[in-house]
C-alpha cells in the first residue's frame, strides 16, 4: 500500500526559503507521476504548483516558476520542493501527491488534482511580510 509522508513546512518572512519533503513508501516513487499542490483555505479547490513525470520532466505554475523547484531522490524514495524567494501569497497547506501515470500533458495536470490518487496529509507554509 502506497502511502506519502510530507514534512518541512514552517513559517518564515518573505523573501525566506524553504524545503519540503516527500517520504514516498509501499512502492518505487520513479514509476509514478508525482506532485506538489496547495490549498489556501478550506473549501478551496487544490492548485498545482509543480509536476514530476517518471522522465524527469517537470513544469510549474507560473506564479513559482524560476522560485521553487522539484526534485526527486530515488535512493530515498523522496520528492523535495524547495522553495525559494517566498511571498506572502504561498502561504498554504502544500501536499504531495502521486499519480500512477501522467495521463495528460503535464501543464494541465496542475489543474488537475483529481488525476492523482495517493496523497499526503499536508504541511502548512505561512509567509509573513
Amino acid at each position: 500500500e502506497v502511502h506519502v509522508v510530507e514534512s518541512g513546512g514552517g513559517s518564515v518572512q518573505a523573501g525566506g526559503s524553504l524545503t519540503l519533503s516527500c517520504v514516498f513508501s509501499g512502492s518505487t516513487i520513479s514509476r509514478y507521476c508525482m506532485g506538489w499542490f496547495r490549498q489556501t483555505s478550506s473549501g478551496m479547490k487544490r492548485e498545482g504548483v509543480a509536476i514530476l513525470d517518471s522522465d524527469g520532466d517537470t513544469t510549474y505554475e507560473d506564479s513559482v516558476r524560476g522560485r521553487f523547484i522539484i526534485s526527486q531522490d530515488s535512493a530515498k524514495n523522496t520528492l523535495h520542493l524547495v522553495m525559494n524567494n517566498l511571498k506572502p501569497e504561498d502561504t498554504a497547506l502544500y501536499y504531495c501527491a502521486a499519480a500512477d501515470e501522467c495521463a495528460r500533458p503535464l501543464f494541465w495536470l496542475l489543474a488537475k488534482p483529481e488525476d492523482y490518487t495517493y496523497w499526503g496529509q499536508g504541511t502548512q507554509v505561512t509567509v509573513s511580510s
